[in-house]
């Protein structure tokens, strides 16, 4: 049984998430601050947390900031709308997707196990899980490690999920919409910025400067994996 915790100040949207999700099947703790979320994330040890993006106090985008320092837990992000330049902020500091309000208990279930699917990083049938190097970077299909420069690279799942896709096909080109329906499992109405924060994230963590040499960007079409 999934483990959700819910960081919503809205009591009665917390209720109805919190009911709804039960009635999904998971297990769900429920808090109002990010502060109590921050304090329950360690005892509970969820395995999905759903954060509201505007809290009272620390801000939702404060949680995820604290969350990534010290934990890869899948994060889902709730806003109130769907075009707020938060949710750019949010997904680039390191939220794995996001809900616009009002919640469905159905839709944020379906992105609840979509996530949980990408945490475990399986590819299509046909990739072969083993070691592969390219250059300094290390990709173990297998024990889903990535190492650069013999340092270990602490990956969130949409993160991994996105760097196995495109180093399974180098040079090949992704469009966005390929990449949603591939890492994200959107395969409607998909927001390509989670694609582009997704990048802007794995990028950093693997030391790309402006000319990447691994997460590449094709410019009017999409993004590939380097060969050189």
């Amino acid at each position: 049984m999934p483990r959700v915790l819910i960081v919503e100040d809205d009591q009665d949207v917390r209720r109805a998430v919190q009911l709804g999700l039960r009635h999904q099947g998971h297990e769900v703790f429920a808090v109002e601050t990010g502060e109590e979320g921050l304090e329950r994330l360690r005892p509970f040890r969820p395995d999905v947390v759903v954060l509201d993006l505007m809290l009272p106090g620390m801000s939702g985008l404060d949680v995820c900031r604290r969350i990534r320092d010290r934990d890869q837990v899948p994060i889902i992000m709730v806003t109130a709308r769907g075009d707020d330049i938060d949710v750019v902020v949010g997904l680039e500091t390191g939220a794995d997707d996001y809900v616009v309000k009002p919640v469905q208990a159905r839709v944020l279930d379906a992105r609840i196990r979509a996530v949980l699917r990408r945490q475990d990083a399986s590819l299509p049938d046909g990739t072969r899980p083993r070691a592969e190097t390219h250059g300094e970077l290390v990709v173990d299909r297998a024990g889903l490690v990535v190492t650069h420069r013999g340092e270990p690279v602490t990956l969130a799942p949409s993160e991994l999920r996105l760097l196995l896709t495109l180093s399974a096909s180098p040079g090949q080109v992704f469009s966005r919409q390929q990449l949603l329906e591939a890492v994200w499992e959107h395969s409607y109405h998909g927001d390509i910025r989670l694609v582009d924060a997704c990048v802007k994230r794995l990028r950093n963590k693997l030391g790309e400067g402006r000319n990447p040499r691994y997460v590449q960007t094709v410019r009017g079409f999409g993004y590939r994996f380097g060969t050189s």
